[in-house]
């Protein structure tokens, strides 16, 4: 029974990450490198300002707290689309426990106006992953998409199988 209610958490967040991503048509093209200690570029700062408030509050004042200052700096941002966005993740959370930190994934920037910050989330019963997007279009850098999903683990996995290919 546990097993099913959280395949159907799973396959929702799944569904509802991939209808935020088609609803925008903007599409940004990243390096394909993956960021490492010794290779990863130096932080953006008014985006990890940005960052560092989020996660704060994701942990001290929730997820609607978190989710709506971020978007404050983003003017364009439809409100019901938000809150679809705090329900959801606010339902996993309840599903995969209580948040214990983060690490960074990756970080990659498209231009000096476009960036992407992706983190393993660190919960009690599984990692999940948040994923920002930030744009600069004049002198501040605004969020522009937030992603989050709980296959992390998934993706790890299938990475892992042999394709038969070089």
């Amino acid at each position: 029974m546990h097993y099913t209610y959280f395949k159907t958490f799973k396959l929702l967040f799944f569904i509802a990450s991939a209808l935020i991503l088609i609803s925008n048509a903007a599409s940004a093209q990243t390096q394909p490198a993956a960021a490492t200690a010794a290779t990863a570029p130096a932080a953006v700062a008014g985006v990890q300002t940005h960052l560092d408030k989020f996660f704060k509050e994701y942990d001290k004042q929730g997820t609607a707290r978190a989710v709506i200052d971020i978007f404050k700096t983003n003017k364009l941002m439809d409100s019901t689309r938000l809150t679809g966005l705090i329900v959801k993740i606010d339902s996993m959370r309840s599903v995969i426990g209580k948040y214990l930190g983060k690490d960074l994934i990756m970080q990659r920037k498209a231009s000096n106006s476009l960036v992407l910050y992706s983190y393993l989330l660190k919960h009690e019963g599984q990692p999940a992953r948040m994923t920002f997007m930030f744009y600069k279009p004049k002198n501040d850098w605004e969020i522009y998409r937030l992603y989050f999903d709980i296959d992390v683990d998934g993706e790890l996995a299938e990475s892992s199988r042999v394709t038969g290919k070089p």
